[in-house]
């Protein structure tokens, strides 16, 4: 009996034991995790990126793999963009809006909308390759936008090897006009293909049709000296003893003038260097997928090529450095000394150019 009771007093001693060392074996666990949490807390306040980077290490070894689908809302032609480039269709999205929220404002209808005439679609050009539709908007670098459709049609296999009186004779370079379609096929087109322009400040547009045709006139276009600017001066030049050619003023007054389409009649197609984008285009009726600003032509360039899918064809020709950029000092230049009148009256012109496409009144010329 004794035997008996010593041996469970000695198996109660054993046991006793046996649960202090389980407490404290238990107690310094305790211990341990509380000193990797706060080891792991201080290492957060310290260091957000590496909690980020521990927790997202721990994800992926806990966390099944997920595939994650796209964002499209930032697409607007539907492509996927890589992460650098998904702010950027912002911009582009913007210049969309914006050309909608004005066709929509009745106060500027008559400068914001016109039929898409016989005109209009001349002035379309048109890739079918690639499905692609070209608005040209001269003396906004409308050449070398034709020299990259040249090449994807087929007409020559490179930018280089166009020759330069090709370009622009459309008997030879292969660039066929969307109306020279049925009007079945234009609607189609008009419906499914990549669409787009290219503009620059409306007044800077001006001064560059100006210089180019009636001054340097590079490609020698006697038209433009010999019976236009004639017409004009008769018509708008005030002093009649003035014996020079035509001056930016004449022009101004011209372009300013309410009933200056019996001149653009007598003028045809010539016109297409300084009538206004809407006219030209016809934003508010045609959907456009990209509008391209001259002055950022270096980003504008590359994005429609990628937009339209044809980036790994073709690039677009060199771009000499500033050649872009608004100068603001020439065009104070070239309206000096005209009456504010006729700059207002050239403005109530082109006011829809200026709104549809985001750029800012130039109150330094009204004012």
């Amino acid at each position: 009996m004794h035997s008996k009771t010593g041996r469970i007093t000695e198996w109660l001693t054993f046991d006793n034991m046996h649960h202090q060392w389980l407490l404290l074996a238990a107690c310094f666990w305790v211990i341990f995790m509380f000193m990797v949490a706060s080891k792991f807390i201080t290492l957060t306040f310290k260091d957000p990126d590496v909690f980020s980077a521990s927790w997202g290490a721990t994800c992926l070894l806990l966390m099944k793999p997920v595939r994650l689908l796209p964002p499209c809302s930032l697409q607007p032609t539907g492509k996927m963009l890589s992460d650098s480039q998904l702010v950027q269709p912002l911009v582009y999205m913007e210049r969309l809006e914006l050309i909608r929220n004005i066709c929509r404002d009745e106060a500027l209808k008559s400068l914001s909308h016109t039929p898409v005439s016989k005109f209009v679609l001349d002035r379309i050009f048109v890739c079918d390759k690639h499905k692609i539709l070209f608005c040209q908007t001269p003396k906004v670098g409308n050449t070398q936008w034709k020299k990259v459709l040249i090449v994807l049609n087929g007409a020559f296999p490179s930018i280089e090897e166009i020759p330069e009186n090709v370009v622009h004779d459309h008997e030879k370079n292969g660039l066929p006009r969307l109306s020279s379609f049925s009007d079945a096929e234009i609607q189609k087109r008009l419906k499914t293909y990549f669409k787009f322009f290219i503009v620059r400040d409306p007044f800077e547009r001006l001064i560059s049709a100006f210089k180019d045709k009636f001054v340097h006139n590079p490609r020698f276009e006697p038209w433009y000296r010999h019976e236009i600017a004639p017409g004009i001066i008769r018509k708008y030049r005030r002093n009649r003893t003035e014996t020079r050619g035509i001056q930016f003023e004449d022009f101004v007054r011209y372009l300013g003038d309410p009933n200056h389409r019996w001149l653009d009649l007598q003028f045809g197609d010539h016109i297409i260097h300084w009538v206004t984008y809407v006219e030209l285009c016809a934003p508010c009726e045609i959907t456009y997928s990209v509008i391209g600003h001259h002055e950022t032509l270096e980003d504008d360039a590359p994005y429609i090529l990628k937009e339209a899918g044809i980036d790994h064809l073709v690039s677009y020709p060199t771009i000499p450095p500033g050649i872009t950029v608004y100068n603001k000092t020439k065009v104070e230049l070239y309206f000096l000394g005209i009456s504010k009148r006729d700059i207002r009256r050239l403005y109530a012109r082109f006011e829809g150019d200026f709104k549809l496409f985001g750029y800012q009144k130039p109150d330094f010329l009204l004012n």
